[in-house]
This record gives structure tokens, C-alpha cells and sequence, in this order.
């Protein structure tokens, strides 16, 4: 059974730094793209961060320039670096992996459990 956990989360002031992390477990044959969205209360879901399996990236346009994602294709990893972090980014992070996994016998969508970021003073 495959497992995503993140962790990193937690509370910063603003113009301060995170950095996520979300690790795959289970029998995994193969990865595609990778992903970060976030959910604040209130608010539906949307995605901040994509990373394929070449590493091409995309981001929302409200963390262009802040943010940064990244990924260990070995480590079956994904990273969320976040930068001058605003009182806006405060959510609840997920991360969301592409896999082929031995069990399912296709490529599905997997999601973590969610880790929470709170920037406040």
C-alpha cells in the first residue's frame, strides 16, 4: 500500500522560511509528476507547485519567485522550499504524487495527509 507523509510544516513569521518535504513509501514502480497544493479554511483547494518526472516546473503565480519545488526521483521525494513566506500562505499543505504502484497495476493520483503552515507574527 502506498503512503505519502509530509512534515516541515508548522508556524513562521512573516518574510520567514519552510521547507516540505513528502516521502513515498510501499511497492512503487515508477513516478510521474509530483505536486504541492494547499487548502486554507474557507477556501477550496488549489495547486501551488508541479514538478514533472524531467523537472520542468510550474507555480502559482502568487508564489512565482518565493517558492520551489524539487524532487528525488531515488528518494521518491518531493520538496517544497518556501521563501518570504506571507500571511496569505497559511494552509494546509498537501502533497500529491503520480505513481505506479505494484498493487494497483496503473498510474494513479496519491495524496498525503496534509502537514500545516501558519504565518503570523
Amino acid at each position: 500500500q502506498v503512503q505519502l507523509v509530509e512534515s516541515g510544516g508548522g508556524l513562521v513569521q512573516p518574510g520567514g522560511s519552510l521547507r516540505l518535504s513528502c516521502a513515498a513509501s510501499g511497492r512503487i514502480v515508477s513516478t510521474r509528476s509530483m505536486a504541492w497544493w494547499r487548502q486554507s479554511p474557507g477556501n477550496q483547494r488549489e495547486l501551488v507547485a508541479t514538478i514533472t518526472a524531467d523537472h520542468n516546473t510550474n507555480y502559482l503565480d502568487s508564489v512565482k519567485g518565493r517558492f520551489t519545488i524539487s524532487r528525488d526521483n531515488n528518494k521518491i521525494m518531493v520538496y517544497l522550499q518556501m521563501d518570504s513566506l506571507r500571511p496569505e500562505d497559511t494552509a494546509v499543505y498537501y502533497c500529491k504524487m503520480n505513481l505506479y504502484a505494484r498493487d494497483s497495476g496503473t498510474y494513479r493520483d496519491y495524496w498525503g495527509q496534509g502537514t500545516p503552515v501558519n504565518v503570523s507574527t
